[in-house]
């Protein structure tokens, strides 16, 4: 039989709002149980400091140029992290045995080969008195691969341990959106990618123009109105794009600018449900099956008017679900999955694959400090 790990997962997404924290107790193969799913809060210091690095940050050469400043940060992260994972083991009677730390996000760009995530996995490792994995995309990126996404196995075993039928596609709604198209349970019938801006513009839009930090249920979209003009500009000229792997950096809010506040969050919702959902259908496509259920995870399946804008142009082709409804909590599917890759990086599975990630060959990846 398997070992069985404890292993916490820790995940901040784009928005910089928290960290979203999930234990798993699984053996990294075929089994996992869900033993803890908990959200913490950034400090408003946090939250600032990380968009405003954010707006900084639009190229590599300002990795090197901010370097004091996103070490300054990378250090608050950290040590914001370190309290967490303290506060989690106070209150658990098991021994955690691997910390898998995603970081923060502040740059991917997978033809360059940087992915640049903040996080310092030795100074957590010597905080916590935890074995730590981290910096899980490098490795990826050293093979040939997009570097993201990479939960598209752990999609793999909820589908499995859930008996979600198939075929099926997971789409995650974060701050990009990417999906995983499952036909079978074999990693040769996985196909994932980035299909466009999942939270982060919206978020962004809100976040510039008013004192929220998104667009709660979709709201302040429905009441306001698409501007055609500007929404057909847009696309028009995010459709030349042919990239398999996103940032936030990819996309930007210049065409909009000049709309109300309602409007110009109604017509940033409709881009990005008008990408996405065109995405969904030449993808799915191509996989050979005439209807597909697709389930959403993520911060953005709570968005009504996004989910439902995606709905009514694909009610006859696909069939969107919460995640939820298949008793999978759709707000820690990326914590959970990264416990889960710190238990297969420390065992040395493979953590992307071709069909997932581009990569040359089945790859292991993640920084492993060991206590």
């Amino acid at each position: 039989m398997s070992k069985l790990y404890y292993s916490l997962g820790l995940m901040s997404g784009t928005s910089g709002d928290g960290v979203d924290a999930s234990i798993i107790q699984s053996d990294g193969d075929t089994e996992y149980k869900v033993i803890l799913n908990k959200y913490f809060r950034n400090n408003q210091d946090i939250y600032e400091n990380i968009h405003n690095l954010n707006e900084k940050i639009r190229n590599s050469s300002d990795l090197k140029k901010l370097l004091n400043e996103i070490n300054h940060l990378e250090k608050k992260i950290t040590l914001f992290h370190a309290d967490i994972v303290r506060k989690i083991i106070k209150n658990i009677k098991f021994n955690i045995e691997l910390v898998g730390f995603h970081g923060q996000t502040i740059f991917h760009n997978d033809e360059e080969k940087i992915s640049k995530q903040l996080g310092d996995g030795k100074l957590l490792s010597n905080l916590t008195k935890k074995s730590v994995v981290y910096n899980f995309r490098e490795n990826d990126l050293r093979n040939g691969g997009r570097g993201a996404p990479l939960t598209p196995i752990f999609h793999k075993l909820i589908t499995q341990q859930n008996k979600i039928p198939l075929p099926v596609c997971i789409l995650n709604l974060g701050g990009i959106a990417n999906i995983t198209a499952l036909k079978g349970h074999d990693y040769k019938d996985i196909f994932s990618c980035d299909i466009g801006p999942g939270n982060c513009l919206i978020d962004q839009w809100i976040r510039i123009n008013s004192n929220e930090k998104y667009d709660n249920n979709g709201l302040i979209a429905k009441s306001g109105k698409v501007d055609k003009n500007i929404l057909d500009k847009a696309f028009e000229k995010y459709n030349h794009k042919k990239k398999l792997s996103l940032h936030t950096k990819d996309f930007d809010l210049s065409f909009f600018q000049k709309l109300s506040f309602e409007d110009g969050a109604a017509t940033l919702t409709y881009f990005t449900s008008k990408i996405l959902y065109t995405q969904l259908l030449k993808i799915l496509k191509k996989q050979e099956n005439k209807l597909w259920k697709v389930l959403v995870c993520g911060g953005g399946r709570k968005n009504n008017t996004l989910i439902q804008t995606i709905k009514d142009k694909t009610s006859n082709k696909l069939v969107l679900q919460p995640i939820d409804e298949y008793n999978v909590d759709g707000d820690f599917v990326e914590s959970q999955a990264f416990a889960y890759l710190a238990i297969r990086s420390f065992i040395n599975l493979p953590i992307s694959y071709p069909q997932t990630t581009g990569v040359i060959k089945p790859s292991s990846g993640g920084l492993i400090v060991k206590i």
